[in-house]
């Protein structure tokens, strides 16, 4: 949605679209606006919660099948399971996106981890197209004057323009551009504590193949997952930059990491927006 800094400024009841690479700042930035007044939603948590439960679920119990004392009491009813995903704590999508690489060491085989892929990526689509409805509930339900729509770092990754024009037509788009003072340090941040990530289809092909002939490894079943996690971050994080920019010209506006680590209120993040307006074509 494209407007004049004061359009944006009157507009009575405000919808954004947060987009970054994690680590940029979005929950945090979301986190500093009253609660009373603005409606946060989380793309990853409606992912967990809604459109990748079931199969999350599944795969929690598939592992403590693997242990007997647990088998027993899962196949009598005894026990249940359940994850407690909240939008600070998102570790139950992470663990079911996995990582490629040695069974021994929690990797998982290449079909295996293109599976999940492919089901977090329908998860996302799903999860962004249903952000005009929730626009909508916020307001007439639960009586929320605005809307903070805190997107996944993958959105970037979707080849979908669809869902692109359905934010862009009900939000405004923010990206929040990481400055290259900051880019190692997020890099580096990512390498020691290397996380499942969601990656385009050739991207993932692409680093793969690279990765195995580097190393010499025959099979996946060789890698060492948080190796080739680690390894490949630095690709992914400047394979999404032009995305995220190329996303921001045509639909939104982009504001500096810098800059939003120095909001402290919601009239500083309001200004921030005109600001980033002002400063580009309408």
């Amino acid at each position: 949605m494209k407007m004049t800094p004061q359009q944006f400024l009157d507009w009575e009841s405000k919808s954004i679209t947060l987009l970054a690479m994690s680590g940029a700042g979005k929950t945090t930035l979301s986190n500093k606006l009253p609660k009373d007044k603005w409606f946060h939603y989380s793309g990853d948590y409606r992912i967990g919660t809604k459109y990748l439960e079931e199969a999350i679920l599944d795969n929690i119990k598939q592992q403590a099948m693997g242990v007997p004392f647990l088998r027993d009491l899962l196949k009598s009813d005894s026990i249940y399971i359940c994850s407690n995903i909240t939008v600070e704590n998102l570790a139950p999508v992470s663990s079911f996106l996995g990582k490629i690489g040695n069974p021994n060491l929690g990797g998982l085989s290449l079909a295996e981890f293109k599976r999940r892929q492919a089901l977090h990526h329908q998860a996302e689509i799903n999860a962004m197209n249903d952000v005009p409805e929730f626009i909508h509930k916020a307001e007439a339900i639960y009586g929320y004057k605005h809307f903070i729509n805190d997107a996944g770092g993958s959105v970037c990754e979707l080849d979908n323009p669809e869902v692109l024009a359905t934010l862009a037509e009900h939000t405004v788009l923010v990206y929040i551009k990481i400055p290259e003072s900051l880019e190692q340090t997020i890099i580096d941040r990512a390498k020691l504590d290397p996380k499942p990530l969601y990656y385009r289809p050739a991207f993932v092909d692409e680093k793969l193949h690279d990765f195995m002939q580097i190393n010499g490894y025959s099979s996946t079943d060789e890698i060492n997952p948080d190796a080739f996690v680690s390894w490949v971050f630095p690709q992914l994080f400047k394979s999404r930059v032009p995305r995220y920019e190329a996303i921001a010209q045509q639909y939104g506006y982009t504001v500096s990491a810098e800059a939003v680590a120095k909001v402290t209120s919601e009239e500083d993040f309001m200004a921030l927006i005109a600001d980033a307006m002002a400063h580009q074509h309408v």
